[in-house]
């Protein structure tokens, strides 16, 4: 402890994965030729010795397992003295991840949240873990340190757009070193930057916006699918994009909203369009009766669906919903499928 204590550090990062590998690198300020490499906890001293002409030199460790785990110091001494060791270095805690099974991610109250909103991330994992880890957009580039919790539920406040993004989670023992495999990403998307796009059905479908947002997304509520989304190549305003629901079937009964975003943010969404109720009768083929296409919730029904048209729609086939530039566009449509071309009116006008 003579002289002034070396620098440690990992690379590529003190976060590393089971079976890989890490080099510790120890470099000093003195051109001493001999550095000693020691981890905290072994037994009969555990320490490790290298050799260098030069101000630093590197100690590779792997492939590694949950035993590598741990907090290493380094120190740096004179070959001519070797009892002589200068002060420790700071300490570094190695962390292997991927030795235990990974936990699940999950969000309340979705994924998908309004701005302003609180916002809730769950960490679940197997009994007998106490701490948890979460990173956010971590890439392909491992993170260079977990800091671990004891609560599996992170709580992220009312949330700003700078929340949005992909997340994972890690579990751990405590006292251990040893993290588990990443979660599975799980992304988080903040609504309510931009004006609302509009929505309405014809049969057909498109989300339609008056600002220029290239992405379009559609939403189907109550679904864990994640939604369709769009982009557009045509920028100029009005922007409208179709998208298409197969196949319909008697099961159908789903509510639908659009959003529009940046493809440069993909995490910052618009408020969502009014809601989208799309209802289907009929388990067999029947022929349509005068006047069974409806819509509800228009305050002019003409303006949401025209003054006429026919459309043949069979059950098992294939039919979209299309957003269209209206003052009042729908919130309900209610379809009875038949084998025959339909044709319909608006009642009511």
């Amino acid at each position: 402890g003579d002289h002034s204590k070396p620098a440690l550090s990992a690379l590529p990062s003190p976060v590393v994965a089971s079976g890989g590998n890490v080099t510790l690198q120890c470099g000093s300020w003195h051109r001493y030729d001999r550095f000693i490499l020691t981890k905290e906890g072994e037994h009969n001293g555990w320490r490790k010795f290298g050799n260098s002409g030069g101000r630093q030199t590197l100690f590779p460790v792997g492939p590694v397992n949950a035993s590598h785990g741990g907090t290493y110091r380094c120190y740096d001494s004179p070959s001519s003295h070797q009892y002589v060791w200068s002060w420790p270095s700071d300490p570094l805690h190695l962390q292997v991840k991927g030795v235990y099974r990974e936990p699940s991610l999950s969000a309340q109250p979705g994924s998908l949240v309004l701005l302003g909103d609180r916002l809730t991330l769950q960490c679940r994992s197997d009994a007998g873990f106490g701490r948890f880890a979460l990173t956010k957009d971590e890439g392909s580039t491992p993170p260079l340190r977990l800091d671990g919790q004891h609560s599996p539920d992170f709580t992220l406040g009312h949330v700003s757009h700078t929340r949005g993004g992909w997340y994972r989670c890690y579990a751990a023992h405590n006292l251990s070193n040893e993290w588990s495999a990443p979660s599975a990403p799980l992304d988080i998307l903040i609504a309510g930057m931009y004006q609302k796009p509009s929505l309405s059905a014809h049969p057909g479908t498109s989300c339609r916006s008056e600002i220029v947002l290239d992405t379009f997304h559609l939403f189907k509520e109550g679904s864990l699918a994640p939604a369709q989304s769009l982009s557009l190549q045509d920028t100029t305003a009005p922007l409208q994009a179709n998208f298409t629901l197969s196949p319909m079937t008697s099961a159908h009964n789903e509510t639908y909203r659009c959003y529009t975003s940046q493809s440069t943010s993909p995490y910052v969404l618009s408020n969502p369009s009014d809601p989208l109720q799309l209802l289907i009768s009929g388990k067999e083929p029947q022929p349509w009766p005068s006047g069974s296409w409806s819509v509800q919730g228009a305050d002019d029904p003409r303006a949401a669906l025209g003054l006429g048209g026919s459309k043949e729609v069979r059950e098992g086939g294939e039919a979209t919903l299309r957003g269209m530039a209206t003052p009042f566009p729908p919130t309900s449509c209610i379809l009875i499928a038949g084998v025959q071309p339909c044709s319909w009116r608006v009642e009511g006008g």
